[in-house]
């Protein structure tokens, strides 16, 4: 049925450039218009109800309606609707979540610097780390390592971090000065009969050599997501942060936890961070900050860099760098009640009863015919799709595995969200109730029997 003339869709495919979105299909094939949310459910324009398996983006924690929050915006826009963090002013709610984020820091940190995306957050951590050095006599030490498949967003700085070819081909990427160490999965990088452990004890030496290839005078920085997440939900082999902060302490290189994924719950501990053995001198988030209501992002620097901020800023006179939005106090006073309602209902303590259910249920899955690996943490996963369960070969790209899955999924009143590999994430609100995922699990399971039944049947075809 065609939709009608004035249809949200038509007007779409007229008007919007969507991000990571193939423009040409989708001017043959629209949108999907989602009208409301409830819950761990949205809804689209014909009143179907979706499970949103990945909170949106990673990031809806508290699902998709929150009456508190939206009374936090509300007040807030009648007493202060905006004002900035320039030159020394400031607002209640701006300082309320700064205190906030610091008594919850994973490891003692010194100031918090507000920013309004993932993104954001981290190009503004690179500034920061590039200031900081040339404030304390060290205009040679401006490297930065990231790692391949990793992702720390999309401007041009922060892409140049993330590790994955779409976001450098056709952007003239990465910038000079970013480099790229190995991805920490074991189930495809790891060599014949290699341990965890060795791996692990690899990819530390492999970071050493190429620190000091480079010259560790030259190193400042190494950045982190705890466990990758649009590179495909990689969990790091047992004991790489602890080897891999070894070899950082050895070369005076500050380590940047990126916990825009990860933070505020989603690995069973409030940050990634503590589940994962990190202890880094800065720290990136955003996503579960307001639970994406509104947004906003922040950056919390350890007292050693804090002070050669500082320094920066007395001899320069000021530290020249900001957003209109930095702080916004509408969007902070939402964040500042998205922390206490995850104090009230012990987001924590939640996601630790819950996560077996989910990650039990994605693992009973792994003797699927399409299942490679099934991973995961916390209420954070994927199932990875192969073409050859022994030698874990993942099927050609040209193929389209898992798009075609999500495509079959939305049949089965799911919203999934494909990765690198044929990789199917998993990261839904953080407020889901055991039956929810089991309902989740169970209608991700009927999906993919759908697809090893279309697949069987076009293998035949062919012949």
């Amino acid at each position: 049925m065609t939709p009608p003339r004035n249809s949200t869709a038509i007007r779409d495919v007229a008007s919007v450039l969507h991000p990571y979105t193939d423009a040409r299909a989708h001017q043959k094939n629209g949108p999907l218009v989602i009208t409301r949310g409830e819950g761990v459910r949205v809804f689209d324009d014909q009143g179907k109800s979706y499970i949103e398996t990945v909170a949106g983006l990673w990031c809806a924690a508290l699902g998709f309606h929150n009456e508190r929050l939206v009374e936090a915006v509300t007040k807030q826009m009648r007493q202060l609707p905006f004002y900035h963090g320039f030159t020394g002013r400031t607002h209640e709610p701006q300082v309320d979540l700064a205190e906030m984020l610091l008594e919850r820091a994973p490891v003692p940190m010194s100031k918090v610097f507000f920013a309004n995306s993932g993104s954001e957050a981290n190009d503004s951590a690179i500034k920061m780390i590039w200031y900081y050095n040339n404030a304390i006599g060290r205009p040679q030490k401006k490297k930065i390592i990231s790692r391949l498949k990793g992702y720390h967003g999309v401007t041009i700085a922060s892409a140049s971090l993330t590790g994955l070819p779409y976001n450098h081909k056709f952007f003239d990427l990465p910038i000079a000065g970013i480099l790229h160490a190995g991805t920490p999965h074991h189930y495809h990088n790891a060599r014949p009969g290699e341990s965890e452990e060795a791996f692990a004890t690899r990819l530390a030496e492999e970071l050493d050599a190429m620190i000091m290839s480079e010259g560790p005078d030259t190193v400042a920085a190494f950045f982190a997501e705890p466990i990758m997440g649009a590179g495909g939900v990689i969990l790091p082999p047992a004991t790489y942060f602890e080897k891999i902060q070894a070899v950082l302490k050895k070369h005076d290189v500050l380590l940047v936890a990126d916990e825009v994924i990860c933070g505020f719950g989603r690995t069973g501990e409030y940050w990634g961070s503590q589940s994962l053995g990190m202890r880094p001198d800065i720290l990136t988030c955003a996503k579960a900050l307001s639970s994406s209501y509104l947004p906003i992002s922040a950056v919390m620097v350890n007292e050693r860099v804090f002070e050669g901020l500082a320094d920066g800023s007395a001899g320069l006179g000021t530290f020249g760098h900001g957003f209109t939005y930095s702080g916004h106090p509408v969007a902070a006073a939402v964040a500042v009640e998205t922390l206490k309602i995850y104090d009230e209902i012990d987001i924590v303590g939640h996601v630790k009863r819950v996560a077996p259910t989910m990650q039990d249920g994605l693992r009973a899955l792994a003797s699927h015919p399409l299942v490679g690996e099934v991973r995961g943490m916390g209420l954070i996963g994927a199932v990875e799709l192969v073409a050859d369960k022994a030698t874990h070969a993942n099927f050609d790209p040209a193929m389209k595995i898992a798009p075609r899955l999500v495509k079959i999924a939305e049949s089965h009143g799911l919203i999934l969200r494909s990765l690198p590999n044929d990789s199917i994430a998993f990261s839904p609100p953080l407020v889901i109730t055991e039956a929810e995922i089991t309902d989740m699990v169970t209608r991700f399971g009927a999906a993919l029997d759908e697809l090893a039944v279309t697949l069987r049947r076009e293998s035949l075809a062919a012949v």
